[in-house]
């Protein structure tokens, strides 16, 4: 099994997905199989971190005290160029099908990643 790439999770600004070698199914969460196939070593690869906002819930009641100072706050599902959809924060006034780019911030004391509309 190869390295996995570090990526937000990691505190590196970046996304990382994994590909099947032999169905082509893409994923989002790391796995030591393919999630289509089962096909053992999926190849991790970093994402260009565009997209487009596939769902979008603004956020108004904080669910811990390190996330009150944030409030109100956007949580988006954003389907990525590379074929993926994630959960991520977004600019509050984003809507279904803006297009999208990635930043790094740090929200309650981690770094997320962060859309905001393609300019």
């Amino acid at each position: 099994m190869s390295e996995r790439i570090a990526d937000w999770t990691k505190g590196e600004q970046a996304i990382t997905f994994q590909t099947c070698g032999a169905c082509g199914h893409v994923q989002y969460f790391h796995r030591a199989f393919c999630a289509a196939c089962g096909a053992p070593d999926p190849r991790d690869a970093r994402a260009s971190g565009k997209g487009r906002v596939y769902a979008t819930s603004l956020v108004c009641r904080a669910a811990t005290p390190e996330t009150r100072a944030h409030v109100p706050y956007n949580i988006l599902l954003v389907d990525c160029a590379e074929g993926f959809r994630m959960m991520a924060h977004g600019e509050t006034n984003l809507a279904i099908g803006d297009e999208v780019t990635a930043s790094f911030p740090t929200f309650a004391g981690k770094l997320v990643p962060f859309f905001s509309k393609r300019k």
